[in-house]
């Protein structure tokens, strides 16, 4: 029996694309802080971070019948959070959904999406960062598998420093 998680298809994000990654980035922010989440803060990813971040790397959507569910950024280095690294892993960020669209476990989804990614890119670590002030999200990525590597006290991001707790998930 087909699900509506087996419906989502992934594609990458392109310029016409813009608006809908912003749109996800200010609505997520919203429910975090609703829920206690300091991890983002609305209105701090713009177009020109989502352009920058297509043309520097990859940011993936997760579509279901035509609409956005979710989309996340991935990365091949990531020194301000993990520091000069060798090219082992791949560097998820910005996991975001839409709930009005996302069926129930469209996160895993994107993050698995991510890992089979990183692995055919022949890296074998998957890791992630967030706010050390955020410790659901720390459980929400246990349950998913992503171990605390350590903690990062001083990670630079949008001119204010901040604690981050780095995660890492052996893949393969």
């Amino acid at each position: 029996m087909t699900t509506p998680i087996d419906k989502l298809s992934f594609r990458l994000a392109d310029e016409g694309d813009l608006a809908v990654l912003v749109g996800l980035y200010d609505a997520a922010a919203h429910r975090m802080r609703g829920s206690g989440i300091d991890q983002w803060r609305p209105g701090d990813k713009d177009a020109a971070h989502f352009r920058r971040r297509i043309a520097e790397g990859e940011v993936w959507l997760a579509v279901l019948d035509g609409r956005v569910a979710g989309a996340y950024e991935l990365w091949w280095h990531d020194e301000p959070a993990w520091g000069v690294r060798p090219p082992e892993a791949g560097y998820v960020h910005r996991l975001m959904t839409d709930p009005e669209v996302a069926p129930a476990g469209t996160g895993r989804a994107l993050l698995a999406h991510a890992e089979r990614r990183i692995a055919a890119a022949g890296r074998a670590l998957a890791r992630l960062d967030f706010k050390a002030s955020s410790p659901g999200l720390r459980a929400y990525y246990e349950r998913a598998g992503y171990a605390v590597a350590g903690e990062q006290p001083f990670k630079e991001g949008d001119g204010s420093n901040y604690a981050v707790v780095l995660m890492e998930k052996r893949l393969g």
